[in-house]
C-alpha cells in the first residue's frame, strides 16, 4: 500500500463518524477526500504545503481530526514527533480536538494507544510518544514548538497578507526537511488576505512540493445553478444538505444583503463580506495598462485628480484620471514615512514593505509624512501635465498649499467636500464607468487594496460616501479616485453644480 492507501485504510477502519446521524459507524471517505489525501501523502516529488479549499459544511473538520490521528496514532505516527492544529479562536481548535477525542473514545483499540489531556487540549500516542496538540491564534503559547504536521483549521478567517501565528508556527518547523502544512478552509474575502496569496502562488507557480484542491463557483456564477453548488460543495447531496442550500440559495436571490454572504461561505468565492463599493470582479476588469499622460500641446486631453492625505504616520494618495477615447486611465500615488512601513504593515496586515520594493509606494524622510517631499514629487509627477483640477479633502490641506507654496508649485485645486452632497455624484460617475468597464488602472495593487476595502454608507435619501470606519483597512487611493471622478463632473470648466450634474444623471 502506498502512504495515502494507509492513511485512508486507518480512516475507514479506526475513525469512527463522531457524532450526526451516522454517529458510531465507520467513517467512509468521500471521492474527493481520497483523492486529496493520495495527492498529499503519494506526492513523489514531498509535499510541503496542501491546500483543500471548500464551502462550509463539507466535512473540513471532520477530515482535520482523523487526519490528525493518523499522525498521532496511525500510520503517519514518527517516534517523538509532534503535530499541532491551528485555528484562529479557542472555540474553533477546541473542535478539532472535541472530534478526535470523541474517535478516539468510540474505538477501544484507539483508548488503549492513546493518553488524552483535556486541559492543555492535547492528545499522546503511546506507542511511540507522538504528541498533539490544539492551538489558538489568541493563546500566548505558540513559540517552543517543532510540529512536524502544522493543520491550519479555515486559514481564510485570517485578514492581510501576514500573521504573527501562522508565521511562528512555520517557523517552529525548521528542524525538519521533511515538514508539511496542511490548510483545509473555505476561501478568504480578498486576494489582498494570506490563503488567497497562498492559493494563487500555487496556481502561478505550479510548485510539485505544493498540493492545491480548490472547489469553488466559478466568479460570475448564477446563485441558483446547481452545477455551481457542486463546484463548491463536493460533498454535497451525501453529508452536505441539497435542502439546506436550496433554502439559503432562494434566500441569498430575495435579499441582495445576504449575497456576499452566501457567495462566500456557500460558494466559496471570495467575496467581501462586508459589501465593498466596487466587487473584485468588477475592479479586476480595468487590470489592463492606462494610457500614458500627455503633456501639453500633444492633443492631450484634460487630466483631472484627487488628493487624499493621510494623518501624520499613514497613506497619502494622489490619483491622476486621464479621458482619452472613452476610457479613463487612472494613475495612482502613494507615499509613507519610511520609519513607519513595518509598523503599518503590521497594523493593517498589508505588504506596505513589499510595496515600497517594488516601487509602488515612495517613502518620506522620518517617522511622519514630509509634506514637502510629497509637494516635490507632486510637482515633478504633474510637471507639464494638462492639469483641468485636482480635488483634495480640506483636512491637514494647509500644510499641504504650504509645502507646495515652499516648493514651488502651483496646480488648480478645488476643495472637495467628503459627504453625501459631494461624494455621492461622484461614487455614482465612478461605478457607472467601474460597470461599463471603461477604466483602466494597470493593477496597482496599493489601489486593489484600497478598493477591496472601501464601504459606501447610504443616507436616508439613498445617497452615499465612502466610509472609513466601516473599511476593513485604508481607502485613501478611492478616496482620492472618487474625487478625481468628482471634479471632472463639476470642474469649473463646465460650471455645472453638483444638483444639476445629479439632476441631469436622473433625467
Amino acid at each position: 500500500m502506498t502512504r495515502g492507501q494507509k492513511v485512508i485504510s486507518f480512516i475507514e477502519v479506526h475513525c469512527w463518524v463522531p457524532e450526526g446521524k451516522l454517529l458510531g459507524q465507520k467513517m467512509k471517505l468521500e471521492p474527493f477526500q481520497k483523492r486529496f489525501i493520495k495527492r498529499v501523502y503519494d506526492n513523489k516529488k514531498g509535499t510541503r504545503l496542501a491546500i483543500l479549499s471548500m464551502a462550509r459544511k463539507n466535512g473540513k473538520t471532520a477530515l482535520i481530526a482523523a487526519i490528525c490521528l493518523a499522525h498521532v496514532l496511525g500510520p503517519e505516527a514518527r517516534l517523538n514527533s509532534q503535530l499541532v492544529s491551528g485555528a484562529r479562536s479557542r472555540d474553533q481548535a477546541s473542535m478539532v480536538f472535541n472530534l478526535m477525542v470523541k474517535m478516539i473514545n468510540l474505538n477501544p483499540e484507539l483508548q488503549a494507544r492513546s493518553r488524552i489531556v483535556p486541559s492543555g487540549k492535547r492528545i499522546y500516542g503511546l506507542r511511540l510518544n507522538v504528541e498533539y496538540q490544539a492551538l489558538a491564534a489568541e493563546a500566548t503559547t505558540k513559540h517552543g514548538l517543532s510540529p512536524l504536521l502544522v493543520v491550519f483549521d479555515e486559514l481564510g478567517q485570517v485578514r492581510g497578507p501576514k500573521d504573527a501565528f501562522v508565521e511562528a508556527l512555520e517557523t517552529a518547523q525548521g528542524a525538519y526537511d521533511d515538514a508539511m502544512q496542511i490548510v483545509i478552509s473555505t476561501q478568504a474575502p480578498t486576494d489582498a488576505d494570506l490563503l488567497s496569496l497562498w492559493i494563487d502562488d500555487a496556481i502561478r507557480s505550479e510548485d510539485p512540493h505544493t498540493v492545491l484542491e480548490l472547489h469553488a463557483a466559478d466568479e460570475d456564477a448564477d446563485l441558483t445553478d446547481k452545477k455551481e453548488w457542486k463546484k463548491s460543495n463536493p460533498a454535497l447531496g451525501s453529508f452536505r444538505s441539497k435542502i439546506e442550500m436550496t433554502n439559503m440559495a432562494d434566500k441569498a436571490s430575495r435579499m441582495p444583503s445576504f449575497e456576499t454572504s452566501f457567495r462566500n461561505l456557500y460558494l466559496n468565492q471570495r467575496v467581501n463580506m462586508t459589501s465593498p463599493f466596487v466587487s473584485p470582479l468588477t475592479w479586476k476588469a480595468g487590470n489592463g495598462a492606462p494610457a500614458p499622460l500627455k503633456v501639453k500641446g500633444l492633443l492631450a486631453s484634460p487630466i483631472y485628480g484627487g488628493l487624499d492625505l493621510s494623518a501624520t504616520t499613514d497613506l497619502t494618495a494622489l490619483v491622476l484620471t486621464c479621458r482619452q477615447g472613452g476610457i479613463l486611465g487612472v494613475h495612482a500615488h502613494f507615499w509613507m514615512p519610511v520609519e513607519m512601513v513595518k509598523d503599518a504593515a503590521n497594523r493593517d496586515k498589508a505588504p506596505y514593505d513589499m510595496w515600497v520594493e517594488q516601487g509602488f509606494i515612495k517613502t518620506t524622510p522620518g517617522k511622519v509624512i514630509d509634506y514637502d517631499f510629497v509637494a516635490r514629487d507632486i510637482g515633478r509627477i504633474t510637471s507639464g501635465l494638462d492639469i483641468a483640477l485636482i480635488g483634495f479633502d480640506r483636512w491637514r490641506m494647509d500644510r499641504m498649499k504650504n509645502a507646495l507654496e515652499r516648493q514651488g508649485v502651483e496646480l488648480p485645486l478645488k476643495e472637495f467636500g467628503q459627504g453625501f452632497k459631494e461624494m455621492s455624484p461622484a461614487l455614482d460617475a465612478l461605478e457607472a464607468d467601474l460597470l461599463n468597464e471603461v477604466i483602466l488602472h494597470g493593477g496597482n495593487p496599493v489601489l486593489a487594496m484600497c478598493a477591496a476595502n472601501a464601504v459606501s454608507v447610504p443616507d436616508p435619501a439613498g445617497n452615499r460616501k465612502l466610509d472609513k470606519g466601516k473599511a476593513t483597512g485604508r481607502i485613501d487611493g478611492m478616496v482620492a479616485l472618487a474625487m478625481a471622478e468628482g471634479v471632472e463632473n463639476v470642474s469649473s470648466d463646465n460650471s455645472v453644480s453638483a444638483d444639476e450634474w445629479l439632476a441631469g444623471l436622473a433625467a
